[in-house]
């Protein structure tokens, strides 16, 4: 019986343990992502009212684009918790950041449209949204898809 656990052991391949490359910051990390889309997405059904006053004039659609992204961010949100979709639902949150920044450079460029949100707070949130950005990227990346584990794959690759 012994032997038997020890060929599963050993037969087990360390480069695809998941919990390799989960550090304390990662973890972290992650747990902050997961906070900010799963409390954000459930935030554009609650309260969808505030989103839409911030889109950008520009955009149609407005609270039909605040539903879709609400049921995205908690899909991502979910999705970051588990490592065969980690790295997907990262890049699936990286873009949706990328494609709601309109809406918080519309409010940083016309915070006279929003008198209850501190100017201050307006600049900071476009700060923080580079954070996150970094964030999501780092900490949806496993060392072996930061580095590449195939052999013809280049380092620099994007994983």
């Amino acid at each position: 019986m012994s032997d038997n656990t020890t060929n599963t052991t050993s037969s087990k391949d360390p480069s695809k343990d998941p919990s390799k490359d989960l550090s304390i910051g990662k973890k972290v990390t992650l747990g902050i992502v997961f906070m900010w889309f799963f409390g954000g997405g459930v935030g554009h059904f609650v309260d969808s009212a505030f989103f839409v006053n911030i889109m950008p004039p520009y955009l149609p659609y407005h609270l039909e684009i605040v539903y879709i992204s609400g049921v995205f961010e908690i899909l991502g949100a979910l999705g970051i918790l588990l490592f065969a979709t980690r790295q997907w639902a990262g890049n699936g949150l990286f873009l949706l950041t990328l494609a709601v920044t309109p809406a918080n450079i519309h409010m940083w460029m016309h915070p006279e449209l929003f008198p209850e949100v501190p100017e201050a707070f307006l600049s900071v949130r476009l700060v923080v949204q580079v954070i996150l950005l970094i964030g999501i990227w780092w900490s949806t990346r496993t060392a072996s898809q930061k580095t590449g584990s195939n052999p013809t794959q280049s380092p620099t690759s994007l994983a």
